[in-house]
């Protein structure tokens, strides 16, 4: 199949550092190439693919200080992808909605994944103005705020299964926490369980500057603690250790979590994970299999000695099972080809117009 991936333009793909959707997006592009696809991503120049790049700013938005409003360059995307829509079967896009008023009239050839929250008000009467795009939600649990909508699919995120190294035994004894630094996130109840445990803490996360004010006042206070290392952002080449030498990833959440990208990249590497149920993270986690459901900061101290008795192989083959790349490029392959019979029908009649016409 011809397939566009519409990449979001924040960072590059797949991104330095922070970046889940920009990093789901890479994973999703190569195995798509590896399965044999034609593959054209849109994304900014700094990005690495084996697809064709076509790309649609110097670099990822969030590292170039010229760059006042990201909205002028994302629309530029968009008129550079409907300047060459007839060339592709699909047309993944992964912007939430900023495309649907302008290919609306080729909204049965595209597919949209949902990649954020989906409760907030402001959306719901926007998905009901557009009910004809086909929309893929990351996890089950995210749909349920939505209107009635076309819903093409849920697929869970995948990664490649050799990204990150499996850790039989991990040397650190410490308690991990992976992501960025938000009220939602909620790394304070992450060092209160490190405090109830004794444990030293590790926390490796982005700052935003949304979220600097509550990190000044709210985290940093808290950094004085001997148990607490504040390691900041770390790169995809850095996750092996810091998540493979953890007794436990902490992810402890307090919004409703589309996905949780963090949890599968600790199973991965055999790491168990403890997290409070909300959002999509029943669906990720097997309790006591791969880690344990908490809905305190008490429960969460003591499951940390219970997680240390899992099964790290176990929690390897659940990774392998459940969340590849390899199976996330199938489940996507099978949607896109559920679009492709009245896709397939158009681009045949267009492509005979204009031989009539030469």
């Amino acid at each position: 199949m011809k397939i566009a991936q519409i990449a979001p333009l924040a960072e590059a793909v797949p991104p330095r550092l922070y970046g889940g959707t920009e990093r789901i997006v890479s994973y999703l592009t190569e195995e798509l190439v590896q399965q044999g696809h034609d593959v054209t991503l849109f994304a900014s120049a700094d990005s690495h693919t084996r697809a064709e790049l076509v790309p649609c700013v110097p670099q990822a938005l969030r590292h170039d200080p010229a760059v006042r409003d990201p909205l002028p360059h994302v629309l530029m995307t968009l008129e550079q992808v409907r300047h060459r829509a007839a060339e592709f079967d699909v047309l993944h896009f992964h912007m939430d909605m900023v495309h649907f008023p302008i290919f609306r009239h080729l909204g049965h050839r595209t597919l949209t994944t949902l990649h954020g929250r989906l409760d907030l008000s402001d959306l719901q009467p926007f998905y009901r103005t557009f009910p004809e795009f086909p929309l893929v939600s990351i996890s089950n649990q995210q749909r349920g705020p939505m209107p009635p909508v076309n819903w093409a699919g849920t697929v869970y995120h995948g990664l490649p299964a050799d990204l990150l190294r499996f850790t039989p035994e991990p040397e650190g004894g410490y308690l991990a926490f992976l992501g960025r630094i938000s009220p939602e996130k909620r790394p304070d109840r992450a060092i209160e369980i490190a405090r109830r445990t004794q444990r030293r803490l590790r926390i490796a996360a982005k700052v935003d500057d949304a979220d600097r004010t509550y990190f000044e006042r709210s985290i940093r206070p808290l950094l004085d603690d001997p148990l607490i290392e504040f390691v900041g952002e770390i790169s995809e080449q850095q996750k092996s250790e810091f998540l493979g030498n953890a007794c436990a990833l902490l992810f402890p959440v307090d919004w409703p979590e589309p996905f949780g990208l963090v949890m599968i990249e600790a199973l991965a590497c055999g790491t168990p994970v403890i997290a409070y149920p909300n959002g999509a993270v029943p669906e990720v986690l097997e309790q006591g299999v791969t880690g344990f459901l908490v809905r305190s900061v008490e429960d969460a101290a003591a499951a940390v000695g219970e997680a240390q008795r899992l099964d790290r192989s176990q929690i390897r083959r659940r990774f392998e099972q459940r969340f590849t790349a390899a199976r996330m490029a199938r489940d996507y392959v099978s949607l896109y080809q559920n679009l492709g019979v009245v896709a397939g029908t158009e681009r045949a009649a267009r492509r005979l117009a204009i031989n009539l016409h030469q």
